[in-house]
Parts: C-alpha cells; structure tokens; sequence
C-alpha cells in the first residue's frame, strides 16, 4: 500500500455532472490503494467556464476527469495532448504537473478496447455506430484495433455523415455513413456500439433481430435503456456504460496517482453499488 505524503485533489468536470459515477469509482480506487490524503469531486462546468476554473487549479490538482460538452473545447487550453486524444479530438483525461502543467489524454479509446476484450472481443467482421460525436470518435478509434471491414455509422444530417467519414478516413477505418432513419439496419451488425444521448434509440428496442449479437451501449443511466433490455431478453451480449467507465477510470486514476494497477473490482463494484443505491 501506498500513502500519499499531503493532500491531493482530481474532479470531474461537466454539464449535467450531478449522474456522475466517477466520484464513486475514483475513491473506491483511492481507499483500495490506501491513499488517504486523495480526494475527488465533481463539479458542474460548461465551456464558458472551463479557462477559469483551469487558472484557479492549486498545485495540490493532480487531474481532472472531463465528460460533455468539455472533451472538445480544453483542448486550446492545455500545454501538451497525447497521442490517442490528438487522434480523436477528444479529451476525457488532464494531468496536472506541480508547474501547473496541463497535459491531455484520452482513456476512452483504450477503454472500450479493454471493456470489449474482457467478455472475449478481440474481432468483429464488421460493425455499426449510432451516433456521432466525441464518444463516436473514440468508438471508431476503439474499432480501428478490433474491425476487419466495413463500421456503418448511423446519424442525423449530411453534416454529421462528412464528419463521421472524416473520422473514418484519419482514423483507419473504412466507415459508411447512413441515415438516422435508417438505424434498424445497424442492429444486424455482428457489433453494435451505442453513443447517442438518453432516449435516442428507445424507437429502436422494437427492431432487434431474433438472434442479435454484441451491443456496447456507452450509457449508464438509464439503465438499462430500452434498447438494451430488448437485446439482452432476446439473448444478445451486452456490455453497458458502467464497463465503460470503469476501464477509462482505471486508466485515469493510474496517470492521476502514479499507482498501478488500479484496483479495477473494487471499482466495479462501487459503481454498480452507486447505481444500485438510485433504484435502478
């Protein structure tokens, strides 16, 4: 065990962030480790507020966790982006030097790709993605390592088509872009990853096919969501937002702490038990 020499704090930092298991995750992590002295909280923080928020950090901030609409918008504000975030645009992750240093990672790529491997995916002939954004991005980028053809992605407007297809083409994947109204078609797909907001493929849980295969739905709550209920009651496998965010956090609270491994049942398990306790 490890005991931290003073006091240091992370957050996570979005809007809306009150759902938020992070907090839960991150100091579950901290009490398994034996670092007394970390703290973590969440804090409600749209971009306008985000540089400000950034220049008041003391040197005990040791990271931050960053969910919508900030994974964009820090970017011009940080010193220095890894990697897998420059890829994707996206930063879920900053670590913060003593010098006040601001380095951006991004932990969700190699979190759906450890997610997925764990229940035994390692390859997909082909996959679908509701959805486009930040989370879609890093969906593709996870794909880039686990795809051997074509990922069809599902959106609203040719506008959010030309961006998914750009992705696409940076990012290694071959991708064709289809309407959103046009989404059952995705559910045949031998990989299905959900990124779209709560309530947006309810529509959808009516069209599962009769022996569906692997749906990677990105929520947490509601959970489960409707289309995921169809899916796992007509014998699909599931993997849900939780898996989600507890490998991400793994890999965040191990930069954050400089300790690994992260104790990634323990976290699991103050995640479902946070859950748990909001009736779900």
């Amino acid at each position: 065990m490890t005991t931290a020499p003073h006091h240091r704090r992370a957050a996570v930092l979005g809007s809306p962030i009150a759902h938020s298991l992070s907090p839960a995750l991150h100091r579950a992590a901290y009490a398994a480790l034996g670092l007394p002295g970390w703290s973590y909280d969440r804090f409600e923080l749209t971009e306008d507020g985000l540089p400000g928020f950034l220049d008041g950090l003391g040197p005990e901030w040791a990271g931050l966790s960053l969910t919508m609409p900030l994974k964009r918008a820090v970017i011009p504000l940080l010193d220095g982006i890894g990697e897998t975030a420059a890829a994707v645009e996206a930063v879920n992750t900053v670590i913060l030097g003593p010098d006040g240093h601001r380095r951006g990672e991004n932990t969700d790529v190699p979190g759906l790709v450890a997610a997925l491997r764990e229940q035994g995916v390692t390859r997909v002939p082909r996959a679908a993605v509701l959805g486009a954004g930040a989370t879609a991005s890093s969906a593709l980028a996870a794909l880039a390592q686990l795809c051997d053809g074509e990922v069809t992605a599902y959106v609203r407007g040719p506008e959010r088509a030309a961006e998914m297809r750009g992705w696409g083409e940076r990012l290694g994947v071959p991708v064709t872009a289809a309407a959103w109204e046009d989404a059952a078609r995705a559910l045949d797909a031998p990989l299905v990853i959900a990124t779209t907001p709560a309530g947006a493929t309810d529509a959808l849980a009516a069209a599962v096919p009769a022996a569906p295969g692997i749906l990677f739905d990105v929520l947490y709550e509601p959970w489960p969501t409707a289309l995921a209920a169809a899916w796992s009651a007509r014998g699909g496998r599931l993997l849900g937002g939780l898996d989600l965010l507890v490998h991400q956090a793994v890999l965040q609270v191990e930069a954050m702490t400089g300790v690994a491994p992260a104790p990634i049942e323990e976290m699991r398990a103050a995640g479902e038990a946070a859950l748990s306790s909001r009736g779900n």
